[in-house]
């Protein structure tokens, strides 16, 4: 079977890698004054260059940051566009695992002005990442249009700055389009959309949570497919984009769970991108059924490998729940990837640097051996 030249590739991965510990301590020095920015930024440039070279000496033909100059995968992003600020407040999100709970509570944010983009975000970063790449694609996250929206709803947008949707969305996808042709000047060739929204709203809990918003739970989804359409209208030619969603990934925990159904006709139809990282680790995702609405063209990298323990999965179990998700998709449009992250948020899993390293190249020997 034919290698996939382009992204996504048959060995790829979602993007964020544990902190190393010369990283977190270099970040505490800092915020409490001990060291300067550039002497943060010279100790994060050394370990994104020993994080690239790892990916690479893993196999694998795309690499990232490991979002090592971020503290979360969106926020970090998300503050820096026109018209976001912090709120005064925090959020409440529950997470869950197999001990019991854990509490999140991040800033919440407001949207004060109108949005737009006064400069490209992680410019500095994607033009490192390209500098210290040899054989992999490089490969940028971003958080996906949806997630300004989906933790504040409306009660989080300022209604004398937009009285209806319609302008909020409007400029937030405007803004995005910007970003990705700037990000598509400097080069970016593969550009992944994280969303943990659209997999959110599979979740009863959660669209109960969207009702009590004021929003509509029913077609939310629909919404937020559309305005991602319209952020990507005019991404340059050659770019790639993938989107990755999952069910809540902070401390080896989850927020949120339920099978692809309620959601996979309109995605896997209707969303214009090129691939889609689904988490598929335990139970929580549900069954492969719903990829048989996935139309000839797009991928589905499908996510078996957990990066929320350190256990290693078995070859022969992996290659068995290919061959499942091949009866309603075939094999050809189909990859392998880790579920999540491995450090979504700076706090990271509860696994090791070597464990995580196992798993990334557990990736690339299982898919030489399915797809060549």
């Amino acid at each position: 079977m034919a290698v996939t030249t382009v992204p996504p590739f048959r060995a790829d991965h979602v993007g964020s890698l544990l902190r190393p510990a010369a990283l977190l301590a270099a970040r505490e020095r800092f915020a409490s004054g001990g060291i300067s920015p550039d002497e943060l930024r010279a100790v994060e440039d050394d370990a994104i260059r020993a994080a690239v070279a790892a990916q690479e000496a893993a196999g694998l033909p795309s690499a990232t940051d490991g979002e090592f100059r971020r503290a979360s995968w969106h926020m970090d992003f998300i503050y820096q566009l026109g018209g976001i600020t912090k709120s005064d407040g925090n959020l409440a999100v529950s997470f869950r695992n197999e001990g019991g709970t854990i509490d999140f509570t991040p800033a919440a944010l407001r949207v004060e002005s109108r949005i737009g983009l006064t400069r490209t975000i992680f410019e500095d970063a994607f033009r490192f990442l390209r500098s210290a790449v040899t054989s992999a694609v490089p490969k940028l996250t971003i958080p996906s249009p949806s997630m300004v929206h989906y933790r504040g709803g409306r009660a989080a947008i300022d209604p004398s700055v937009y009285p209806d949707m319609d302008g909020f969305w409007a400029d937030l996808t405007a803004a995005y389009a910007a970003e990705v042709a700037a990000l598509g000047e400097l080069g970016c060739t593969y550009l992944q959309l994280d969303d943990t929204s659209l997999a959110y709203l599979n979740d009863p809990e959660q669209r109960a949570f969207v009702a009590s918003q004021g929003g509509d739970p029913d077609h939310q989804h629909e919404t937020y497919i559309a305005n991602i359409n319209a952020a990507l209208a005019g991404r340059p030619e050659e770019m790639r984009v993938t989107t990755h969603m999952c069910r809540g990934n902070f401390r080896s925990s989850w927020a949120a769970e339920g099978g692809y159904e309620f959601v996979a006709e309109a995605l896997f139809n209707r969303l214009e991108v090129d691939g889609f990282f689904l988490e598929y680790d335990d139970e929580r995702s549900g069954g492969f059924e719903p990829l048989r609405f996935v139309p000839p063209g797009k991928f589905v990298v499908l996510g078996l490998v957990t990066t929320k323990r350190g256990a290693l999965e078995s070859k022969d179990d992996l290659r068995r729940r290919i061959d499942e998700a091949a009866r309603f998709v075939p094999l050809e449009q189909l990859c392998l990837s880790p579920q999540c992250g491995f450090s979504s948020t700076v706090e990271g899993n509860v696994l090791t640097e070597d464990e995580q390293f196992a798993k990334l190249r557990l990736v690339v020997e299982t898919a030489r051996e399915v797809w060549g």
